[in-house]
C-alpha cells in the first residue's frame, strides 16, 4: 500500500470498485438464469442444482471472514487483486466444466471472488470517504442490485438468441477484465481513518447485539437470495418471464438504494429492518398465489421490502458496533451468504418434493412445475415472518442498545 495520498485516485478505485460489483452480481442473475440449461445438459436435480450454487454461496462467506481477519494486516490491495484471480479462474472453469464436480468448484472459486470484492470495497470506501460514509457506501451498493439488472437482461436476450450458457459465462469476463485494469498498478490508501486493532475487533465481536444481528443477517439473506437465486425455476412456468422478474425487483431495488440515505437516516434503523421484514412477507405470499401479469406485481411489493435489508443490516452494525471495524462488516455479509450454502440445497429440495406430491396428488403435468414453484414460495415466507418477530423485540428494546454503543 502507498503512504502518499496525493498519488491516490479516489475516483478511479470507487469506479474499479463498483464494476467489480458489478461482476459479483452478474454472477448471481446469469447462474441463475442458467439453472434450467445446466439440469438440461447435465441431468441434474433441483438438489443438485443447489449444490451448484450453495458452492458460490460458501465461497463468499470463506472469503470475507478471511478477507476480514487479514485486512489491517494486507489492506484492500491485495484482496482486489485475489477477487481478480479468482473471477478468472472461476468463470473459466465454468466454461469449460464436464459435470457436477467441476461445476462445484468453478461455483466455489467465483464465490470466493464475491467475497473478496465485498471485504475489499466496504472498509476501503468506507475509509476513503470517510466524511460521508453512508452517502457513497450506498451509491456503491446501488451496483449489486444493477448488476443483477445487467446480468439478467443480458442473460435473458442471450437465451432468446439461442446461445448457449457457456457463452453467457464467457460474456463476465469482459467487465472483470475492466475492474483488473483499473487496479493494477494503482496505488491503495493506508487505513488512516478506519479502527485497525484487530484484538479490538475480534473483542467487540462478542457482543449479545453483533451475535443477534450476526444470526438475523443469515435470514434476511435467505429472504432475499432464497427467491431470487431459484427465480428461473420457480417462475419458468408461471406465465411470466424469470429474468424479467428478476430484472424488475432489482431495478426497483437499485433505484430505492440510490435514494436510501436521506431516508434511512430519517427512519430508525431498526424501524426500516422491521417495515423491511413486514413487506417482504407479504411480497413473498403474493408470489405464492399470483399467475401470469400479477406476478409482476408481486414481486415490485417483494423488492420494496427486500430493498434496505442488506445494506441496513451492514450500517446497523458500522454505526451501533463500531469496534468491530472491517472484521465486523465482513463476517455480518459473510454470515449472510454463508447461510445461503446451507439453504440452496433444501430449497432445491422442496422444490423436488413439492413436484413429486404435486404429481402424486394428479395435478396437471402442465401445472406440476407451478404448483411446485407456488409450494416452495410458502415455505420461503417463513423467513421473513421469523424476522418480524425479531426486529419487534429489537425495535422495543432499541433504546437499551443506543445509549451503550
Amino acid at each position: 500500500m502507498t503512504t502518499s495520498s496525493a498519488t491516490i485516485n479516489p475516483q478511479r478505485l470507487f469506479v474499479a470498485c463498483c464494476v467489480a460489483l458489478i461482476v459479483t452480481a452478474m454472477t448471481f442473475a446469469i447462474r441463475a438464469g442458467i439453472l434450467t440449461q445446466l439440469s438440461a445438459d447435465f441431468d441434474f436435480t433441483n438438489a443438485q442444482l443447489g449444490w451448484i450454487n450453495g458452492m458460490a454461496f460458501l465461497g463468499f462467506p470463506v472469503a470475507m471472514m478471511f478477507g476480514g481477519l487479514i485486512y489491517n494486516h494486507v489492506g484492500a490491495r491485495t484482496l482486489m487483486y485475489l477477487a481478480f484471480a479468482c473471477h478468472l479462474l472461476g468463470l473459466v472453469l465454468t466454461i469449460t466444466a464436464n459435470g457436477f464436480v467441476t461445476l462445484l468448484l468453478s461455483s466455489f472459486f467465483i464465490g470466493f471472488a464475491n467475497g473478496s470484492v465485498e471485504a475489499a470495497c466496504n472498509p476501503l470506501i468506507a475509509d476513503i470517504y470517510h466524511t460521508r460514509k453512508t452517502a457513497m457506501l450506498n451509491k456503491f451498493h446501488v451496483w449489486f442490485p444493477g448488476g443483477i439488472v445487467i446480468g439478467a437482461l443480458v442473460s435473458s436476450l442471450m437465451t432468446k438468441l439461442g446461445l448457449d450458457w457457456q457463452w453467457q459465462i464467457a460474456i463476465m469476463i469482459i467487465p472483470t477484465i475492466i475492474y483488473g485494469v483499473m487496479i493494477f498498478g494503482q496505488p491503495f490508501p493506508t487505513m488512516a481513518n478506519s479502527e485497525t486493532s484487530t484484538k479490538t475487533n475480534i473483542k467487540a465481536l462478542f457482543s449479545p447485539l453483533f451475535i443477534f444481528m450476526f444470526f438475523c443477517m443469515t435470514v434476511t439473506a435467505a429472504s432475499e437470495f432464497g427467491t431470487q437465486q431459484w427465480v428461473d425455476r420457480i417462475f419458468g412456468a408461471s406465465g411470466a418471464h424469470p429474468m424479467l422478474v428478476l430484472a424488475l425487483v432489482t431495478g426497483l431495488m437499485a433505484l430505492g438504494r440510490f435514494f436510501a440515505g436521506p431516508i434511512v437516516e430519517a427512519l430508525n434503523p431498526v424501524g426500516v429492518l422491521l417495515m423491511s421484514a413486514v413487506v417482504t412477507t407479504i411480497g413473498i405470499y403474493l408470489l405464492s398465489i399470483a399467475s401470469g401479469g400479477l406476478i409482476y406485481i408481486a414481486a415490485m411489493v417483494f423488492a420494496l421490502g427486500v430493498t434496505y435489508f442488506w445494506p441496513t443490516m451492514i450500517g446497523f452494525i458500522s454505526e451501533y458496533q463500531p469496534k468491530t471495524g472491517a472484521l465486523g462488516m465482513s463476517l455480518l455479509g459473510g454470515a449472510g451468504m454463508f447461510s445461503m450454502s446451507m439453504w440452496n440445497p433444501v430449497i432445491g429440495g422442496w422444490l423436488d418434493d413439492a413436484k413429486a406430491e404435486a404429481i402424486a396428488n394428479g395435478v396437471p403435468a402442465e401445472a406440476v412445475e407451478l404448483t411446485a414453484g407456488q409450494a416452495t414460495l410458502q415455505n420461503l415466507a417463513l423467513f421473513p415472518a421469523f424476522l418480524i418477530i425479531a426486529f419487534t423485540v429489537l425495535f422495543v428494546l432499541r433504546k437499551r442498545f443506543a445509549h451503550s454503543k
